[in-house]
């Protein structure tokens, strides 16, 4: 089988990351990308689930009465923890 090079750019800390835990598994970074190129080609597409990180509903409720507890000047402010604490033990 005839082989090519592939030049890619990455960030150095991402590359010393990887390469720590490719050696921890017994692997050089060649033997990696490899294993992902030919796992792609076999799956027909990215071999891991691309997804966006988006909130669900109860979370989007959250931090929509969030927003509107910050800009409602009579919501209640805390200057430190202890002052949380004491208004949720009322």
């Amino acid at each position: 089988m005839s082989t090519t090079n592939l030049n890619i750019r990455t960030d150095k800390d991402v590359k010393e990351k990887a390469e720590k835990i490719f050696n921890e598994l017994g692997l050089n970074m060649t033997s990696a990308v490899n294993i992902f190129l030919r796992t792609a080609i076999r799956e027909r597409g990215i071999p891991f689930e691309l997804k966006l990180d988006v909130p669900n509903e109860t979370t989007i409720a959250a931090i929509e009465e969030g927003r509107k507890m910050a800009s409602d000047p009579s919501s209640p402010r805390y200057s430190n923890i202890d002052e949380l604490r004491d208004a949720l033990e009322k």
